[in-house]
C-alpha cells in the first residue's frame, strides 16, 4: 500500500465514521477502487478506527472529562451521581459488541475478504438508508418533571442501542447511523443520542486494538508499512475531528434524510457494480 492510498483510506474512515453512511462499507469500496489488498483487513481497519476514537475524545473532551471527574467523585464517596449512571450506561451498551467481537472476529475478517463483500456492503447500505428514513419520522419523548431536559438515555435504551452497535459489525451497516437511528426510534432527543453514540464506541475500539497488540496481530505490519500506516492514521484523525463536529450539528438539525438518500444511491450502485 502506498502512502497516498493510506491517506485516502484514512480520510474515508475519518469522514464516514461520524456520518451515518458506514465507514466499514466505504473502506471496502475505496479498497476496491484503489485495488488495495491486505492480508488482515480487520486489523488495519481497527487502527483507522482508533484514530477516529481519538478524534472523538478530542472533540468531546469537555463531556468525556466531565464524565470521568463525576465518576471519580461518585466512586470515591461511594454514591451514585449523574456521571456514574452515564458511565455505567455506556459500559452496558458495550456488552453486545464485545460479545460479537470476541465470538465472531474470524468470521467478520473472512467476510471482509469474501468475493461477495461488495454485495454485502450494498445490501447493508440499503438497510442503513431504511433505518435513517424510519428514524427521521420518530418523535422524541416529552420531557418530564424528573428529566426536565430529557437529555439522558435510559438503562433499557442504552442496552438496545448497544445491540444496534453490535449489529453494525456487518460491513456496510453504519455504526453511527444504526445507533443514532435506534436511539431516535426509542424516543431519545437528537443531541443526547448523538453524543451517546459517539462515546459508546471508545472502549470497544481501544479494547480491540489492545487485544490485537497482545495477540501480536500487528507484527509484520499487516502488509502495510509503518509510514503508510502512520499517514492513514493521521488522515483519519484529522478528518474525524472535523466530521464529528459536523455530524453532531447535522443530527440536531434533523437532516438524516439526505444521508438516507446517499446510502440508497451508493448501496444500489455497489450492488449493480458487483453483478456487472
Amino acid at each position: 500500500m502506498s502512502i497516498l492510498e493510506a491517506i485516502i483510506l484514512g480520510a474515508v474512515q475519518g469522514l464516514a465514521e461520524f456520518l451515518p453512511v458506514s465507514s466499514s462499507g466505504h473502506l471496502q469500496i475505496a479498497k476496491e477502487a484503489l485495488g488495495v489488498t491486505l492480508t488482515d483487513n480487520l486489523t488495519f481497519d481497527i487502527m483507522l478506527h482508533v484514530a477516529t476514537v481519538l478524534a472523538t475524545i478530542v472533540v468531546l473532551w469537555r463531556e468525556v472529562g466531565g464524565i470521568f471527574r463525576g465518576l471519580g467523585t461518585g466512586l470515591f464517596h461511594g454514591r451514585r451521581n449523574a456521571e456514574t449512571d452515564y458511565a455505567f450506561k455506556l459500559l452496558l451498551s458495550m456488552v453486545p459488541v464485545a460479545v460479537v467481537g470476541l465470538l465472531l472476529r474470524d468470521q467478520l475478517n473472512a467476510m471482509l475478504a469474501s468475493p461477495a463483500i461488495l454485495l454485502i456492503v450494498g445490501l447493508m447500505l440499503l438497510l442503513t438508508a431504511g433505518l435513517l428514513v424510519f428514524a427521521g419520522r420518530a418523535k422524541e419523548r416529552p420531557a418530564t418533571s424528573t428529566t426536565p431536559s430529557a437529555e439522558t438515555v435510559s438503562w433499557r435504551d442504552a442496552f438496545v442501542i448497544g445491540i444496534g452497535q453490535a449489529a453494525a459489525a456487518m460491513p456496510g451497516l453504519s455504526r453511527s447511523g444504526t445507533t443514532i437511528a435506534t436511539g431516535l426510534i426509542l424516543g431519545n432527543r437528537k443531541a443526547a443520542v448523538a453524543q451517546f453514540s459517539f462515546l459508546m464506541v471508545i472502549v470497544p475500539i481501544l479494547g480491540e486494538a489492545l487485544l490485537d497488540v497482545l495477540r501480536g496481530d500487528f507484527s509484520g505490519g499487516m502488509g502495510v508499512g509503518a509510514v503508510p500506516l502512520a499517514a492513514g492514521f493521521a488522515a483519519a484523525f484529522a478528518v474525524g475531528c472535523a466530521a464529528c463536529k459536523f455530524m453532531i450539528e447535522m443530527v440536531k438539525r434533523s437532516k438524516l434524510v439526505w444521508f438516507a438518500v446517499y446510502c440508497a444511491v451508493v448501496g444500489a450502485a455497489t450492488i449493480v457494480y458487483y453483478f456487472v
